[in-house]
C-alpha cells in the first residue's frame, strides 16, 4: 500500500480530542478522514461502511473500550491498518492490545510531526510503537538467551520472520517466497511459539530490536 490517498478514521470519544486529530490530518494531504466515531458500535458500523484503510483507536471509552472495539473489528475482519492512540502508557496495555491484533500503538503526547510519519509507516504495514513503551514487548523474553531463541528458527521460519519484520502481510510474504499461504500460517505459529511471543508485531519488534 502507498501512502497516498489514505483513507482514516477516528475514534475517541473526547470531541475536542477527535476533532483536534482530524485537524491535524487535514495538514497532511496524503490523508483522507472519511469518518469519525465516539464510540465501539460507532466504530463498528463505520468501518464496516467505509472501510478505512487506517483506524486511529483511543483506549479509555465509555460503553465499548478501545480493547472490545479492538475485537469487535478484527472478529468482523476489518482489514485496516489498526493503531492505538492513548494516553495510556501502561505495560498491560500495550501488551494487552498488541496481542489481540493492533498493528501499533502510539501515545497521544507525540509530537505532531512524528505521529504524522508513523501513521504513513503504518499505513505501509510496518508496526510503529512509540519508543517509550517498546521494552514493554521485548521484556516478555527477559531471562531468556535471545541468540538461541533465534537460532532455533529453521531457515524457512527466519525468512518469514524477516518478511513480516518489514511489515509483509502473510499473503505479500508468500508471494515474496513463492510458497503458499497456508504455508506461511503454519511457518508464523511455529516461529511465534519458539519465540515465546503471542503476536506478529512482537515477533517483529523483537527482530528489529536485536537486528539492527
Amino acid at each position: 500500500m502507498t501512502t497516498k490517498n489514505l483513507s482514516v478514521m477516528v475514534v475517541d470519544d473526547h470531541p475536542l480530542m477527535r476533532k483536534g486529530i482530524v485537524q491535524l490530518l487535514a495538514l497532511e494531504p496524503d490523508f483522507n478522514v472519511v469518518a469519525e466515531a465516539s464510540n465501539g458500535t460507532e466504530a463498528l458500523t463505520q468501518a464496516l461502511a467505509n472501510e478505512p484503510d487506517l483506524i486511529l483507536l483511543d483506549l479509555n471509552m465509555k460503553g465499548m473500550s478501545g480493547l472490545d472495539t479492538l475485537k469487535a473489528l478484527r472478529a468482523e475482519q476489518i482489514s485496516a491498518h489498526i493503531i492505538i492512540l492513548t494516553v495510556s502508557d501502561a505495560k498491560q496495555d500495550v501488551i494487552q492490545l498488541i496481542n489481540q491484533g493492533a498493528d501499533g500503538y502510539l501515545l497521544k503526547d507525540t509530537e505532531p510531526e512524528a505521529l504524522l510519519a508513523s501513521l504513513k509507516r503504518a499505513a505501509t504495514g510496518q508496526q510503529v510503537i512509540s519508543e517509550e513503551i517498546k521494552p514493554y514487548l521485548t521484556c516478555l523474553n527477559e531471562g531468556q538467551d535471545i541468540d538461541a531463541l533465534f537460532a532455533s528458527l529453521t531457515k524457512r521460519e527466519t525468512e518469514i520472520l524477516q518478511q513480516i519484520a518489514k511489515g509483509h502481510s502473510n499473503k505479500e510474504v508468500a508471494e515474496n517466497l513463492f510458497i503458499s499461504e497456508g504455508t506461511v500460517k503454519v511457518h508464523v505459529k511455529s516461529l511465534l511459539k519458539k519465540l515465546a511471543v503471542k503476536s506478529r508485531v512482537e515477533a517483529a519488534v523483537l527482530y528489529l530490536e536485536t537486528h539492527r
